[in-house]
């Protein structure tokens, strides 16, 4: 089929814009539908802001949206991607859903912990890395995880 008789039966199949978009290498969404921008996982977009966040100081008690303490960077990350997260470290362990280092993804919560005592919180960030506000003194960061005392949560 030649392409002259291929644009009718396309133009009679899905309409005029949609041929004209395609041709030009547009995006037509159907009605109702998400843009990519939205339909991308809360836990990718938790993570964007967490990255955005580069450089943003310490400050214990703080929860943005220019500093940081650890949970106060995971709540207000979750929050800008449409989740609602507790606000200490150990609350936030406490409301997610526990999955093993092996299961872990860009976007959950990995958990440093002492015994049974969650301390610390950040954002995975992949290859064993993390977004995190560290401590006083320093700034929200990405870094390696350094501890085997880890835990992973998927916020829901």
């Amino acid at each position: 089929m030649s392409a002259q008789t291929h644009v009718p039966s396309l133009l009679s199949r899905a309409g005029t814009a949609s041929v004209l978009l395609a041709a030009v290498g547009g995006t037509m969404l159907a009605p109702g539908a998400v843009s990519e921008a939205h339909a991308q996982p809360a836990a990718t977009r938790a993570l964007d802001v967490a990255a955005s966040k580069k450089g943003a100081p310490y400050k214990y008690g703080a929860t943005g949206p220019h500093r940081f303490d650890c949970s106060g960077l995971t709540a207000f990350a979750y929050k800008k991607a449409g989740k609602k997260l507790p606000r200490t470290a150990q609350q936030q362990y406490n409301r997610t859903r526990h999955i093993s280092a092996s299961s872990r993804r860009q976007g959950d919560l990995v958990f440093f912990h002492y015994g049974r005592s969650v301390y610390h919180v950040g954002i995975y960030a992949g290859r064993g890395k993390i977004w995190h506000s560290p401590k006083s003194g320093q700034v929200v960061r990405l870094q390696r995880i350094w501890s085997k005392s880890v835990l992973y949560g998927r916020v829901r």
